[in-house]
């Protein structure tokens, strides 16, 4: 009989050009070779020219998916995702609050294309309620000038949005700075620690699912048993190799390459 392989779950929106949201993730999920479950928490509309609209699911929906996941199948890490509202963001950090399981939250508040995919009126669920069930919180530089008014200009700013965020409670923050000029830097620090990842930047505009990926990656890897710093690194990686691999897709920003690994 096969062994069981290390169980994740996505928290997240549904992205049907299939490049974002659960299905990148699910995607993530299969390549590093663990095995997917999901939560839908929100619907999109979406292609490769950006979010034509979302519709998120009842608050009871959402509940019902975790218990029927984690009471029965059991679950060795979580990310989270699109959330959209502030309901949906107290309701799943409700549910997490109790999971002896790493998290992963990715505060996810746009789209690649800039649309908005979180209310306003959220943000301070995510603060109050959802970044203190976080093992790690996965912020870009935009959503960290959201949650803390820290804008981020250089890599010289990234310790002090670590702080920030850090004081509404997750265990780890990875700054990302991919939005930054020259080579990818991301800052993981825990209060004490501070260790950065870099990567060659690529001349790509097929982008879509970055963060998305890389959260799932994170996530994937704690489950297999790695620790944070260790699950960071295997997942900057994959998600560069990604990036480098992305392609065009429709008339917009194509996918990265989740399959990447596969074909190298």
């Amino acid at each position: 009989m096969a062994q069981t392989p290390a169980r994740v779950l996505t928290i997240a929106g549904s992205d049907s050009g299939g490049g974002a949201g659960i299905q990148a993730d699910l995607k993530t999920m299969l390549a590093l070779g663990v095995h997917g479950m999901s939560v839908v928490a929100a619907v999109t509309a979406q292609n490769s020219l950006g979010v034509q609209g979302y519709w998120e699911l009842p608050a009871e929906a959402v509940a019902a998916q975790f218990r029927s996941v984690a009471d029965d199948i059991g679950v060795q890490a979580v990310k989270t995702g699109m959330l959209a509202s502030a309901t949906l963001v107290e309701t799943v950090a409700d549910l997490l609050r109790d999971i002896p399981a790493p998290v992963v939250v990715d505060p996810v508040s746009v789209s690649k294309h800039g649309d908005p995919l979180l209310a306003d009126a959220a943000l301070e669920a995510v603060r109050g309620q959802l970044l203190p069930t976080a093992t790690v919180a996965t912020p870009n530089l935009f959503e960290v000038r959201q949650l803390t008014g820290v804008e981020v200009r250089g890599q010289d700013d990234m310790r002090k949005a670590a702080d920030a965020l850090l004081a509404y409670g997750p265990t780890w923050v990875l700054v990302k700075g991919g939005h930054l000029s020259g080579e990818a830097a991301d800052l993981l620090c825990d209060g004490t620690r501070e260790l950065w990842f870099r990567s060659e930047r690529f001349d790509n505009r097929h982008t879509h699912g970055t963060g998305c990926t890389l959260a799932s990656a994170i996530a994937s890897h704690l489950a297999l048993g790695r620790d944070v710093p260790q699950a960071v690194e295997a997942a900057k990686a994959y998600v560069t190799g990604a990036i480098r691999e992305g392609f065009p897709l429709g008339a917009g920003i194509g996918p990265v390459d989740h399959g990447w690994r596969l074909r190298a």
